[in-house]
């Protein structure tokens, strides 16, 4: 007599199941990489921030959406010129920050700074530009009203807004020598921008920590009508000898 092996086979009921069990972890799985990519990305990448103020007009504009660039500077450095989001020195923000959203909204806001798609910090961090690096000794101003950097004049005309008829870089006279570690920042609206000029009284002097620096503005992403990278003005100080300290 010839016999058959009994055996059984999967449901059609349970194959579905277990077909879309495997479905969902193999979406949580990207998910889940997918975020952990994008911390990464924000943390040693690029990280995202909006313009809160007025002090780099017209080079930035209150509300623009801006892209950092974390990564070039920890091998290249920083230089004259480059505009960088720094963390607030001590006492230069005035009053509270603005309140963070709560629940649904707030979760949500959160999920999204911790992948950088989100810039709700934006308003304990600044934008300026770099005038001045360690070493550098920095006057205001000379007869053409220009900053005088190591014993050299700088034109700023290309990125600097100023009164009508005024070539006056800053209306605050200065000479300062910048220590190590440290830069000297200043706002392109240079007559409305509370920058290193005015916070000589604070933690610092008025200089800024290089590790308190983000990283250098690379890319405008918001209004299209400006997308676009950020325009380079590292050759305003071309001519400028390296700094000694005296």
């Amino acid at each position: 007599m010839m016999t058959t092996e009994a055996g059984s086979s999967p449901s059609p009921e349970r194959s579905r199941g277990r077909g879309f069990l495997t479905f969902l972890r193999d979406v949580v799985v990207i998910v889940v990489v997918a975020v952990l990519v994008s911390v990464l990305i924000k943390t040693f990448v690029v990280r995202s921030f909006y313009i809160p103020s007025e002090s780099m007009e017209n080079t930035l504009l209150v509300d623009d959406k801006i892209l950092v660039d974390e990564l070039t500077p920890k091998f290249g450095g920083y230089h004259r010129g480059d505009v960088i989001v720094f963390a607030d020195p001590g006492g230069w923000l005035d009053g509270a920050s603005a309140p963070q959203p709560g629940g649904v909204t707030g979760a949500i806001d959160w999920a999204l700074s911790a992948v950088g798609l989100s810039a709700s910090d934006s308003d304990e961090h600044l934008v300026k530009r770099l005038i001045g690096l360690p070493g550098d000794h920095i006057t205001c101003c000379n007869e053409l009203g220009q900053l005088v950097i190591n014993g050299a004049g700088i034109d700023e005309s290309d990125y600097l807004r100023l009164p009508a008829g005024s070539s006056l870089a800053s209306k605050v006279d200065f000479d300062v020598v910048v220590p190590d570690g440290m830069v000297w920042v200043m706002g392109d609206n240079r007559n409305n921008s509370r920058d290193s000029r005015f916070h000589n009284t604070q933690p610092g002097g008025g200089f800024v920590p290089i590790d308190d620096i983000v990283g250098r503005v690379a890319l405008r992403t918001w209004p299209l009508s400006t997308f676009g990278p950020l325009e380079n003005q590292t050759s305003v100080f071309r001519g400028v000898p390296e700094g000694t300290g005296e």
